[in-house]
């Protein structure tokens, strides 16, 4: 992923402002690091099908990654999380205040969209790929998610509602980097496949965030742990041992599909995914 590194430090986004530390709150969280995970996935598509596209991919997988980092800043937020750490840096309301966190944060959501209208691909393209991030990180996607959990805290919710909630909040982002992948190298007839393998990986990835929070330091894990007594976490609900039983069952799917992929997307993905499909078992 260091090229896509590379990518991003070149490609800070850039404010022709008075303000004396507006530009710096931009770039704060995206230059903190975090797991790029999302991009990955992307370019793990694209890559596996066409490598020449990889270049050009770089601006959807930007684009992810700036949605991404908007919905963390905004997660933190005293009216939300109220966390003080993220990618193991202050958070930005800390830093900063709350008025600076909230508006980077609708800075690199809506600058997330010009990136990818200014992106070399085909206007048809384009539209595809606008129209999957602001459906899946939108409102009726991630925002959606976030809504649901913000309301119901302190009220437990039945399973099924909570896996209702994360498929929103987290699983459609994880989802709408691979299918844009496939978009991006014309390969409509697989994107389905991956969006819907996207969405279990999803899941997964917040069972296992839930877990780490609660056998995992803040310094470990990089964010504020300890913190989802209040919410409607997997743990909270059905307990640890219950939580671990539901991630490895879908963490055995999700190896399990992903063996069923064609060798070069196989490959492409394996060393990524094998790693975070079983990170909750380390």
């Amino acid at each position: 992923m260091q090229n896509f590194e590379n990518f991003l430090l070149n490609n800070l986004p850039v404010s022709n402002s008075i303000h004396p530390t507006y530009e710096k709150a931009l770039h704060d969280m995206l230059i903190a690091g975090g797991k790029r995970f999302r991009p990955a996935l992307l370019l793990g598509v694209v890559k596996s099908y066409n490598s020449l596209m990889l270049d050009g991919a770089m601006h959807a997988a930007y684009a992810i990654e700036l949605l991404h980092t908007y919905s963390l800043i905004h997660d933190d937020l005293p009216c939300m999380d109220d966390s003080p750490l993220r990618r193991g840096h202050p958070t930005l309301h800390v830093t900063y205040d709350e008025v600076t966190a909230v508006l980077v944060g609708d800075a690199l959501n809506t600058y997330s969209f010009e990136v990818l209208a200014n992106a070399p691909f085909s206007d048809y393209t384009k539209v595809q790929l606008i129209r999957e991030l602001a459906t899946n990180g939108g409102l009726n996607g991630m925002v959606l998610g976030q809504a649901i959990d913000c309301y119901f805290e302190k009220q437990p919710l039945a399973i099924d509602d909570v896996k209702i909630l994360h498929t929103n909040k987290t699983a459609k982002l994880i989802a709408a980097s691979l299918k844009m992948g496939a978009i991006i190298v014309g390969r409509e007839e697989l994107s389905d496949k991956l969006y819907d393998f996207g969405i279990k990986l999803g899941l997964l990835f917040q069972i296992q965030d839930d877990i780490l929070d609660v056998t995992h330091s803040s310094e470990e894990a990089g964010k504020l742990t300890g913190n989802d007594g209040d919410k409607n976490s997997f743990v909270t609900l059905i307990g640890l041992d219950e939580s671990m039983r539901e991630a490895n069952l879908i963490a055995d799917e999700l190896e399990n599909e992903l063996n069923s992929f064609d060798e070069a997307l196989k490959n492409e993905l394996s060393p990524l995914l094998t790693k975070y499909i079983n990170r909750h078992r380390n």
